[in-house]
């Protein structure tokens, strides 16, 4: 090869893995790491007795949500009439720790059964589309006592932040 030839070989060869590592990038940069948000199931929290802790949850599609029961007697189950459509129903043991995945977007209510009455509910926000905002906080307007209150205020500190 002439020195002429060479150089342009070298040129063409730098060029082109140049073009891959760039490529490289852009799938990478393209790539979406899913998030874990951790939930505290407590007897006493910031926020008063029997309480989630955060209450309220942002994630994505392909979010999880750990429900960490740190004292005993909680779980973390669905309130019927509040997950969007497509929803996949949480259904948690008591005193077990649960991982739940949030692929659809929407506005996901959630409850510790024997504490329901008590108000120890959450909420998730999945995503923006909240076409299912309407459903959920009428269901919510059902919830046993306590639970209404604090939905109602959840639903506000959603609404406030949009």
């Amino acid at each position: 090869m002439t020195g002429a030839n060479t150089k342009i070989f070298n040129r063409s060869r730098a060029m082109a893995v140049g073009l891959a590592a760039l490529a490289g990038l852009a799938a990478s940069a393209a790539t979406v790491v899913a998030e874990e948000h951790v939930v505290e199931m407590l007897n006493r929290g910031d926020s008063g007795i029997m309480v989630f802790e955060p209450a309220l949850v942002r994630a994505m599609p392909g979010d999880t949500v750990r429900f960490v029961p740190v004292d005993p007697s909680h779980n973390a189950a669905s309130v019927e009439g509040m997950m969007p459509p497509e929803a996949e129903t949480l259904a948690g043991g008591m005193n077990e720790e649960v991982v739940y995945t949030v692929e659809q977007q929407g506005v996901y209510g959630i409850h510790c059964t024997p504490h329901y009455a008590m108000g120890m509910v959450a909420l998730i926000q999945v995503g923006d589309d909240l076409s299912n905002l309407a459903e959920a906080k009428a269901a919510a307007a059902k919830a046993p006592g306590r639970a209404k209150k604090a939905f109602a205020g959840l639903f506000d500190e959603l609404q406030a932040t949009e």
